[in-house]
């Protein structure tokens, strides 16, 4: 039932019940499939229809009671201190006094509070007296705390009994951890003790200065108060709400880890910071946070940990609505404020303490400059939101819009109730609590997609690297192979016959007679000749070693076989090729590849080795092509300058191809394994 059940008396009496069924048919509407509105206009609807909902349900609550001149404590106490108090406010300038306080009282200065179960003042910066009359009707002397379940900076109760002049006082501040405070618990308490039958005038002095001044506060036995506070963490569902932000988290950091996708991050701090702020706002921070941490987080103020939150949700809206490259204006914009959110809580960290003791105009510039930014981030994000469904964009933004929703409409609830508007709270800890859960699982899931979404991009995108990289590859490859081929012929064509002509000149009759008249130059003669003649077969040698024999001229084999006839030309060493049928079959890149790294090792055998024999094998195995090159030479050692240039180019051959090259190397000779996938 969403309707309000107020407590007089032990009674429970219901209202709202008819406005109840009148909204609920405007809800049914707005969120039924066949209703034509767009989405955003349903949300909208939905959000009018809760907001007025509360108001509606609030209007009842604040309902003028009947209050009592004094609250009789029992010990299962059922009466609430909204039913007994009156609450007077001072500026801070005042210096308190519980005796001109109680002559105030006297004077009909203090007023009934407005909301049941709490003081709200909503924007507020001054200090704040309580006052109730209270009797113990135990039959035995009891102890009672008074209770305030928000952070304030400091607070005193002072008690007078029956038949006393003055007061007595308690002091605490919420600065202190729980198990520093003089009632160690999660909220600020102070104890007092009534003797049976006795009765007291309480008063209870606030002090808080960060604004939103709403103040939820309780008298019960200590052993109530006990009771409840071990019960607390489950009653309030802090158990699994906790681990459910901390879970979200850990999961968006797992994302990260593989996307290295900065949303993820900014959804890590989101949720840090709303989970701080929902910690502090109910207690349970003074409890399980360590001491410099908790006073730490206070220092930079809860509701700039709110701040900074709404400051993170703009990050990720921005980036999961990819607002920078499609409105560029609206993206800068929503940086300038989160940044102008930071440097805010920056400035009013180091600010608001020395404004606390020299200029309350000042605190209050702060904090009011604090509800401003926080009203313009919620404008922003809800324009953004609509701007995009408008564009070509409306899915994303619907989606989005959803999310936001749930968030906007708990912070909303809560955000009134601190104002001092309202005092609705429909399920505990409060409506931004689970606003956050319906937020995160339905961010989550949006994650999610986007995550998948990611992966099959960054998929589309190393295909299409891998394609562009094998077709540069390629015209790499085919550019290197009729570079080759056209300095092959002009080896072949041109120095070749120059060469030939002037060996045959050398062997002419004019030249035989020049140098037949001395036996020094005959002997020069002849060298020269053996010169003329190697140089001219190393030419040819080189020029079929950089082209093999012309594609539809012959296959992979028959170059081997040509190229190892033609080292052979020389009698030493003795060059053994062995090529396996398969080969031929082989993509032409992979033969290219195969051909030049059989040639350049082929040649540093023959040149570095000193070998009588070499054996060149050419193996097809059904997943690879394995290249063997093998010598009885002297061998070398991997990181000889001899073994520099022609492996390094090997090397890069086989890497370009994802192959692999193995060098066993000794002084009885060297191995070389190169294997090709194919």
């Amino acid at each position: 039932m969403l309707a309000t059940a107020l407590k007089l008396g032990g009674k429970a009496t219901w209202q709202g019940l008819p406005q109840y069924y009148t909204a609920s048919s405007s809800l049914v509407l707005c969120l039924h499939p066949a209703f034509s509105a767009p989405v955003l206009l349903r949300l909208l609807a939905l959000c009018a229809f809760l907001f007025g909902f509360s108001v509606r349900g609030i209007a009842q609550t604040a309902e003028v009671q009947t209050l009592l001149d004094t609250l009789f404590l029992e010990g299962e106490n059922h009466r609430h201190v909204s039913e007994v108090y009156r609450y007077y406010t001072e500026p801070f300038s005042v210096k308190p006094s519980p005796e001109h306080a109680d002559s105030l009282w006297r004077a009909g200065a203090f007023a009934p509070g407005r909301w049941h179960k709490a003081l709200s003042l909503g924007f507020l910066h001054q200090r704040v007296w309580e006052r109730i009359a209270v009797a113990n009707t135990s039959p035995q002397r009891s102890r009672y705390v008074w209770s305030i379940y928000n952070f304030t900076d400091s607070a005193t109760l002072y008690i007078r009994t029956a038949g006393e002049q003055r007061f007595s006082q308690v002091t605490a501040s919420s600065w202190q951890p729980a198990d520093q405070r003089p009632f160690p618990a999660r909220s600020l308490s102070f104890p007092f003790t009534l003797e049976a039958g006795q009765r007291a005038v309480l008063y209870l002095r606030v002090d808080h200065r960060a604004g939103a001044l709403y103040l939820p506060t309780y008298i019960e036995t200590t052993e109530q108060f006990l009771a409840s506070e071990v019960q607390a963490p489950f009653e309030r569902h802090w158990i699994w709400l906790l681990g459910f932000y901390v879970s979200s988290a850990l999961f968006n950091l797992v994302l990260f880890a593989f996307l290295r996708d900065r949303i993820h991050i900014w959804y890590v701090l989101y949720v840090l910071c709303i989970t701080l702020f929902l910690l502090m706002e109910d207690g349970f921070d003074a409890l399980v946070l360590p001491a410099v941490l908790y006073q730490l987080i206070w220092s930079v103020g809860q509701f700039n940990l709110l701040l900074l939150a709404a400051a993170c949700g703009v990050q990720i809206m921005q980036s999961y609505l990819r607002l920078r490259t499609g409105w560029p204006r609206l993206y800068r914009l929503g940086n300038w404020l989160a940044a102008g959110s930071a440097g805010f809580v920056l400035a009013y960290s180091l600010l608001f303490p020395w404004a606390v003791k020299t200029s309350a105009t000042l605190a209050t510039v702060l904090n009011g400059a604090r509800e401003v930014l926080l009203l313009t981030l919620a404008i922003y994000s809800w324009g953004t939101l609509i701007a995009v469904l408008l564009s070509r964009r409306q899915q994303l933004a619907a989606y989005y819009a959803l999310t936001y929703f749930f968030f906007f409409v708990g912070f909303m609830l809560f955000w009134l109730n601190h104002l001092g508007l309202t005092n609705f709270n429909l399920i505990r800890p409060n409506a931004l609590a689970w606003g956050l859960v319906l937020e995160l699982i339905v961010l989550s899931a949006l994650l999610t997609g986007r995550f998948r979404h990611t992966l099959r991009q960054n998929e589309k995108l190393r295909i299409r690297q891998l394609r562009q990289r094998n077709a540069q590859g390629t015209r790499l490859i085919a550019a290197q192979e009729e570079e080759r081929a056209q300095l092959a012929r002009e080896l072949h064509d041109a120095l070749g016959p120059n060469l030939a002509a002037l060996h045959m000149a050398w062997q002419g009759p004019a030249m035989r007679e020049a140098l037949a008249s001395s036996p020094a130059a005959t002997a020069v003669a002849h060298h020269t000749e053996l010169l003329l003649r190697h140089l001219r077969d190393d030419v040819r040698t080189f020029s079929h070693s950089i082209l093999p024999v012309e594609p539809g001229q012959g296959t992979l084999t028959e170059s081997v076989a040509v190229l190892a006839e033609l080292h052979n030309a020389y009698g030493t060493p003795k060059v053994t090729p062995y090529c396996d049928a398969g080969v031929n079959e082989l993509p032409a890149a992979v033969q290219q590849a195969a051909y030049r790294i059989t040639a350049e090792l082929l040649n540093n055998a023959i040149r570095h080795s000193r070998a009588t024999e070499v054996s060149v094998q050419l193996l097809r195995h059904p997943q690879e092509l394995e290249i063997l090159v093998e010598d009885n030479g002297r061998g070398f050692e991997q990181n000889h300058p001899a073994a520099g240039i022609g492996l390094r180019g090997v090397r890069a051959r086989a890497d370009y191809l994802h192959g692999q090259l193995h060098i066993d190397s000794a002084s009885h000779g060297t191995s070389i394994i190169v294997r090709l996938p194919c």
